[in-house]
């Protein structure tokens, strides 16, 4: 980690509260600029586009222009967007690298969460790689901790366990707290399971640990080798829908240029008509 934040860590962030449309917008501009920086920064279309995509977000939206564009003026009133003008299209990038202090690893891990919402660590890992390299869950949860540290992270349910579930800090105290109890269900009790993961004592929740035989049982438990496959498969579905991303993206772009062109061409007959009523009244 960076010195400069791991000053971050001793003085945490004032963070603002996120509306859903604000989290998309921020989340497509993130994913944008890591998987399709030759489309980066991208216009209210683009944005549109991306807010609306029906693969990597949770929930799904059908935002219009109008929704984008006030999404877009609460997080650059906030400073976590800038405006780019002088050019054809009005652009847009974010500002989180410098508003939030983050690597461009925990960049990939907040985006994530403002895509998706809450997560367990397991499926976090898979998605945000798409953007980011993590190499394990070990080295995404020493990642996690400073985060969490700064309320960048928060955990809903019991840390170091199986299928825990985090999502990020910018809801509202109400909203966290409604989330919490929703996915309460899904947390482990103190009772069911150690405090501290252990791959060679992993069982089912609400199984309590016997001597000898499930000592034995745990050399050959197939859990970790079924999680190993999972992830492999989660980062390889990722991997083929940051292509699909990257070609409508691509795709928009085009149809933004067409667009252009075609305006250009109208205008021509015009300027063609008024040279030559220009040259008629010459002669």
């Amino acid at each position: 980690m960076s010195t400069e934040n791991d000053a971050a860590t001793e003085t945490p962030l004032v963070l603002p509260v996120l509306d859903v449309n604000e989290r998309r917008v921020l989340g497509v501009l993130v994913e944008k600029a890591k998987t399709t920086p030759d489309t980066y920064p991208l216009s209210l279309n683009a944005l549109v586009t991306g807010c609306n995509q029906k693969s990597n977000r949770d929930p799904l939206l059908d935002l219009n222009e109008d929704d984008v564009e006030q999404a877009l003026a609460g997080v650059q009133q906030k400073g976590l967007a800038i405006k780019i003008t002088g050019g054809r299209v009005v652009r847009w990038r974010h500002n989180l690298y410098e508003a939030w202090r983050l690597s461009k690893v925990e960049l990939a891990v907040i985006a994530e969460l403002l895509l998706r919402g809450p997560q367990t660590e397991g499926e976090l890992r898979g998605r945000a790689s798409r953007m980011e390299a993590i190499a394990d869950l070990d080295a995404l949860r020493a990642m996690l901790r400073p985060l969490m540290g700064r309320g960048l992270v928060v955990y809903l349910s019991p840390q170091g366990r199986r299928g825990t579930l985090l999502t990020h800090g910018f809801h509202a105290p109400e909203e966290l707290e409604r989330l919490r109890t929703t996915h309460k269900a899904e947390a482990f009790s103190p009772e069911a399971e150690q405090a501290l993961p252990d791959r060679a004592s992993a069982r089912e929740p609400g199984m309590t640990a016997r001597p000898g035989p499930a000592a034995r049982a745990t050399n050959h438990d197939p859990i970790p080798a079924l999680e190993a496959r999972l992830t492999q498969a989660c980062a390889e579905i990722a991997e083929l829908r940051t292509l699909v991303a990257a070609l409508e993206a691509r795709v928009q772009a085009g149809e933004e240029e067409r667009r252009a062109l075609a305006q250009q061409l109208q205008l021509r007959p015009e300027s063609v008509a008024d040279a030559a009523g220009s040259l008629e009244r010459l002669m």
